[in-house]
């Protein structure tokens, strides 16, 4: 535990103190994300976080490769985390282009695929398929093109989710940490080496969100940029991958494990509530016959606002029901007490409730200032 947490604070410090000097090369090079009428900021404001978070990954692994049971359990034996940094490397090269430029469709997809394509060939594939009952072995090209679209769309999810100030380092540093909390678990209770290396990928991904935050929470002095975004996508896609795809899971003897698919659901399980957003939007847009891509002020953050929320509050409480969906998985997977663990969501779920509603009832409980006999 003690060389994960290393890394993690590494990987955060390397972030924070980097994130400064990319902010100043963005101002010098006009890497700007401008105001439009979609938009909660009001300033233009630099972006090309990502670039910052890159030297953080960096800095975490050099670190760990140093490290006695790292280095002797994981580096010595698998190039995954290499791997990882040479997929990282290229998205987030391709988010750089594209914060300052700005990059088509067809050509960003294609960018993914390479990265993905790069950090899969190297080592991070998927070569089991865990599905309830059983595990599915699968041959190499199964295997590649499986977990190049896990990654791809996995980068894609979490690159739409990205809309109020620290709104995503807040959610993958969420969904990292409850990654983690499975993964170090079961690598002790079941003594899976392959676990290694997702609970390392995992640590890192939280410290360099954590270390980001600072300077990306409401009112943020840089955002992420699509040098971000995407970075935080593989990463967390190169979590799954080296977990679900690559043990076994037909080895797993204790009744308290979770289900099989877990590994593949607890990722998406955090940028559920934005997620779903997302495709809330996708529905409404298409039934109103417009372009299923138009932008529009209707997202869950823009609603949060229009009912009286605050930034800071809005992006809190979306925090909330990521770690609630997140943790909660964990929970009812691990716990033994499933029972008490389904009484004690079921609850947090209520107060999330409270929470979303809070600026209406506190405008209904008002008084009304009318004079009374």
């Amino acid at each position: 535990m003690r060389e994960y947490l290393l890394t993690l604070l590494v990987a955060a410090a390397a972030t924070y103190l980097t994130t400064g000097v990319v902010r100043r090369a963005a101002l010098a090079g006009g890497v700007m994300a401008e105001v439009r009428d979609r938009d909660v900021h009001a300033v233009p404001t630099p972006r090309m976080g990502g670039l910052a978070m890159l030297v953080g990954l960096a800095a975490g692994l050099v670190v760990a490769a140093e490290l006695p049971f790292l280095s002797r359990e994981l580096f010595a034996n698998s190039h995954d985390p290499w791997a990882l940094l040479a997929g990282a490397t290229i998205i987030c090269a391709l988010g750089v282009v594209d914060d300052k430029w700005g990059l088509d469709a067809v050509t960003k997809l294609a960018g993914q695929v390479l990265a993905a394509g790069v950090m899969v060939v190297l080592g991070i594939q998927m070569t089991y398929l865990p599905v309830p009952g059983t595990t599915i072995v699968l041959d190499a090209s199964s295997g590649f093109l499986l977990s190049v679209l896990i990654v791809v769309a996995t980068v894609n999810a979490v690159n739409f989710v990205d809309g109020l100030d620290g709104l995503l380092a807040g959610i993958a540093l969420t969904a990292a940490l409850a990654f983690f909390s499975y993964t170090y678990l079961l690598s002790i209770e079941q003594q899976f080496d392959r676990a290694i290396s997702p609970s390392l990928f995992s640590a890192l991904l939280a410290g360099i969100c954590l270390g980001f935050l600072p300077h990306n929470f409401y009112p943020a002095k840089i955002f992420m940029g699509d040098s971000g975004s995407m970075l935080i996508g593989l990463v967390l896609a190169a979590s799954t991958v080296s977990f679900a795809g690559q043990i076994d899971f037909g080895a797993v003897e204790s009744e308290d494990v979770s289900p099989a698919l877990l590994p593949l659901i607890l990722p998406f399980a955090a940028i559920a509530a934005p997620f779903l957003d997302l495709v809330l939007a996708i529905i409404r847009r298409t039934m109103s016959g417009r372009s299923p891509f138009a932008p529009d002020k209707q997202h869950l953050h823009h609603r949060l606002l229009e009912i009286g929320h605050s930034h800071r509050g809005a992006v809190l409480i979306m925090y909330f029901w990521s770690a609630l969906i997140a943790f909660g998985v964990v929970a009812l997977s691990l716990v033994s007490a499933q029972a008490w663990a389904l009484v004690a969501v079921a609850l947090l779920v209520v107060v999330g409730v409270v929470l979303l509603r809070l600026p209406v009832i506190q405008r209904v409980g008002a008084p009304t200032g009318k004079p009374t006999r």
